[in-house]
């Protein structure tokens, strides 16, 4: 089987790419670029993918363009869903990719982070694949959340602090309010 891995960056790709693998699976990649900010760090990790997809014998599509205007034009006033929608995007944008490149099917390494709404992804993922008429392959990755970490340190990868966009970048220097204790 054919299949197409959206990846969201190098580390979060070591372990699932080894397991699919390991099933016997002709795996290539697929790099989503529009919600990743700012452009700097975009770079970044599509450079640290790109330079483990060489080491790993691993082919990769990088999304062209970047459109961030476009991701924050469909997340403002919908902060609260934010994840959700930014999952339909990468997700679609994968299954587009997968249906025009005749893979099999598609799948992601957003599976393989335990600070992700797992069951949302794989939500997401079933309902674009009805829509896009292409199967979505599930696995759940989060067992090998360490081996992929311990991997990536030994291979001196760059590993973000943050998921990707403009707010997930924020709340890592700021706490939600919701998480705030009031002044006395």
């Amino acid at each position: 089987m054919k299949i197409l891995l959206h990846t969201c960056c190098g580390p979060c790709t070591i372990y699932p790419l080894r397991i699919l693998r390991d099933e016997g699976l002709d795996v290539m990649g697929f790099f989503y670029r529009h919600n990743i900010h700012p452009y700097t760090e975009c770079l970044r990790r599509q450079e640290t993918l790109s330079e483990y997809a060489d080491s790993a014998g691993f082919r990769l599509i990088v999304q062209k363009g970047y459109d961030m205007e476009g991701f924050l034009r469909s997340v403002v006033f919908r902060e609260s869903n934010r994840c959700d929608i930014c999952y339909h995007h990468r997700l679609q944008s994968a299954a587009k990719v997968a249906k025009k490149g005749r893979f099999d099917a598609f799948s992601t390494t957003l599976l393989y982070s335990r600070h992700q709404r797992h069951e949302r992804i794989r939500s997401v993922g079933e309902a674009v694949a009805a829509a896009e008429n292409i199967p979505f392959l599930y696995r759940d990755f989060r067992e090998g959340w360490k081996e992929g970490i311990d991997a990536s340190r030994r291979m001196g990868m760059y590993r973000q602090p943050y998921c990707g966009c403009i707010y997930s970048e924020k709340e890592r220097f700021c706490k939600p309010e919701k998480d705030r204790h009031p002044l006395p």
